[in-house]
């Protein structure tokens, strides 16, 4: 760990402010300080509630909720553990605006990767995603195979770091 900067972490309670703010000081933008504003910005996005459309009522589902969006029949159908929504917009839009936990994983699916029960790897064709707690699955397709499995690789590593 020689020659390694290093980061100091500081938390202030002040009671009475009217919101709460997060502030990175830093001597310039890093890829170190860019993940931690990603990571900062994705625990405070999951949790917020998207609009999500059934028949004529509007609900308003937490993001975490959302095991993964999928185009059917021309519309964009918002999958949850036991329900199906459907959503005004395109997949594309939902890849910029949705946090880190989400990953296009086919021309027809995004997933959020933190309800991934298993992976049934098939190289030559798509490969299965299961998740927890439902029957649910979606395919990764070839072609996003290799960023799906790095961004689980991420993953692992990052929570094998927050353990130790």
């Amino acid at each position: 760990m020689e020659g390694e900067a290093v980061m100091k972490i500081r938390i202030e309670i002040e009671e009475g402010i009217a919101e709460e703010e997060v502030v990175i000081r830093c001597r310039g933008i890093t890829e170190q300080i860019k993940a931690i504003q990603t990571a900062v910005s994705d625990v405070v996005n999951i949790a917020q509630k998207f609009p999500l459309c059934r028949g004529d009522t509007e609900y308003f589902v937490p993001l975490d909720d959302i095991l993964f969006f999928e185009t059917e029949g021309g519309a964009i159908h918002a999958h949850t553990r036991d329900e199906i929504y459907q959503t005004k917009y395109k997949l594309y839009e939902l890849e910029d605006m949705l946090p880190g936990v989400f990953m296009r994983v086919s021309k027809s699916t995004i997933l959020n990767i933190s309800h991934i029960y298993s992976v049934n790897r098939n190289l030559t064709s798509s490969s299965v995603v299961a998740f927890w707690g439902t029957h649910k699955q979606v395919f990764v397709s070839r072609y996003y195979y290799k960023p799906f499995i790095n961004k689980l690789e991420e993953k692992r590593v990052y929570h094998e770091r927050k353990l130790r």
